[in-house]
């Protein structure tokens, strides 16, 4: 263990540098209440730390075994606990000091509590480094998580062939939050999840969908355990919670998702692309126009107001390793709350904001027609967007992943809006919002039944509604890959 180096930040308050550090410590005691036999459980730990330039944010990650409650008919299980997250030394080597008040570095630590199989004598590693590719993507994007996001992934989280490959997160049944010299820490617990579970969170809202994981015991139970060799999800087990708790949850509740990281890009159809004052983003591989602090800004807040309206989060997307390189691809997941009111920075501020084109400069311009384009993923999200959100009065916003384009729908009356009913399109650089009516809404759900299943006809799609000069095209992910669109 490194000794602690005393510097402006909460170690310099100390007095004396510690070979344990106290953030380190405050974690572990924790964990010895709840194992208070296993004082020394076998660790994950990162041959460079990331301070020192290693890739793996978390220093450790501790494995205890879990007996369960035979009482409850919780199984044996193992129990994972990150460390690395929060601030473990507090003297600004990872995290900046802010005081004891407020979140200790990102203030959370991830958990995950895995099925023992019969036989087994010690833990399984690999998640240990499902939990390091989630801290990389935390630490490369500043956002931070909460109970009830949702984790998009698209693989087996243990590299098998297994359904559960997703995951939610919610507050670690056990593990109660610490507080620590450098400021307080919560315990997240990631939940894995088949697909079907996963669309259910992203329809509704990921709480509901936990509540429900609960109460049936092979898909989770009271203390949702990941089980791997799970073959049923939720609604194959009892096929009653789709259209009773589900379905009417949507309809009385409507979605608390209010927006997701997407490959998406639109085309204004009012005037020739190859104006020279366009400032649409339609060509992936260009460099496309920055939003402007101020665009930001709105987004950032417009999202936040329909996060509070429903008191809950919404989470972007991440990647699993198998995907990415550098930095989370997946094309659909929430926004960071899922964080975009409690980023470090704003969720949808460009890494090089120094390259922003200043407000006064981009001017709201009016359009008679546009066409709108997303990849499969998303556009099986649009009747979500349109009846979860729309039909309660909210807004939904695609994000593309591969610049500052941004598409927002919003229905009338939705505050801040520079769409109007009377210009119901209109774009602020790069940023394109569609104000749709009740009645419009209503027939667009009709004509994009197919949309709801994910079993979707050959791609591209194309839907038109040509009285109201709006086109939207499913277009597959090479579209969205390849230099030109």
């Amino acid at each position: 263990m490194d000794e602690m180096r005393p510097s402006s930040g909460a170690a310099a308050h100390l007095g004396l540098a510690s070979l344990f550090p106290p953030g380190l410590q405050a974690i572990y005691g924790e964990c010895r209440r709840l194992y208070p036999d296993q004082a020394n459980p076998l660790q994950v730990t990162a041959i460079v730390k990331y301070w020192l330039g290693g890739p793996d944010p978390l220093d450790y990650i501790s494995m205890y075994r879990n007996f369960g409650c035979p009482g409850q008919d919780i199984p044996e299980h193992w129990h994972y606990v990150s460390l690395g997250l929060s601030d473990l030394y507090g003297d600004n080597r990872v995290h900046e000091f802010t005081g004891q008040e407020g979140p200790s570095g990102f203030g959370f630590e991830l958990t995950f509590r895995l099925k023992r199989e019969a036989g087994e004598t010690a833990p399984p590693t690999w998640p240990a480094e499902l939990m390091q590719g989630l801290a990389r993507y935390v630490f490369q994007s500043e956002n931070t998580f909460c109970s009830g996001d949702h984790i998009s992934w698209h693989s087996p989280l243990d590299n098998s062939e297994s359904r559960i490959q997703h995951m939610l997160l919610t507050e670690d049944p056990q593990m109660l939050p610490v507080q620590t010299p450098f400021g307080h820490v919560s315990f997240f617990q990631i939940v894995g999840v088949c697909t079907e579970e996963l669309q259910a969170a992203q329809q509704w809202n990921g709480q509901g969908i936990l509540d429900l994981l609960r109460g049936v015991h092979i898909a989770g139970g009271p203390w949702l355990i990941t089980d791997m060799r799970r073959g049923e999800n939720l609604f194959d087990i009892d096929p009653h919670l789709q259209q009773e708790r589900v379905d009417k949850g949507i309809e009385t509740d409507g979605s608390n998702l209010s927006g997701v990281s997407a490959k998406c890009a639109w085309d204004d159809l009012s005037r020739p692309p190859e104006d020279d004052d366009d400032s649409r983003s339609i060509c992936i591989g260009s460099q496309p126009r920055r939003l402007s602090d101020k665009d930001t800004e709105q987004i950032r807040e417009a999202l936040r107001k329909g996060l509070e309206i429903n008191s809950k989060s919404v989470l972007p997307p991440i990647s699993s390793q198998r995907h990415s390189h550098d930095r989370p691809q997946q094309s659909v997941g929430h926004f960071q709350t899922q964080q975009i009111s409690r980023s470090r920075k704003d969720s949808l501020e460009s890494e090089s904001s120094a390259a922003i084109v200043p407000h006064e400069l981009v001017r709201t311009r009016q359009l008679e027609s546009v066409h709108l384009k997303f990849n499969q993923e998303s556009g099986t999200l649009l009747p979500l967007c349109l009846r979860g959100r729309l039909l309660h009065g909210r807004h939904f916003t695609y994000k593309s992943i591969n610049g500052d384009t941004a598409i927002t729908f919003v229905s009338t009356g939705v505050e801040g809006a520079f769409a109007t009913d009377e210009h119901p399109y209109a774009a602020h650089g790069p940023w394109l919002q569609i104000l749709l009516t009740e009645e419009f809404v209503e027939q667009m759900l009709a004509d994009i039944q197919d949309l709801s299943t994910r079993e979707m006809s050959k791609l591209p799609k194309e839907y038109s509604w040509p009285d109201k000069k709006l086109k939207i095209s499913v277009l597959p992910d090479t579209v969205f890959d390849s230099p030109l669109q």
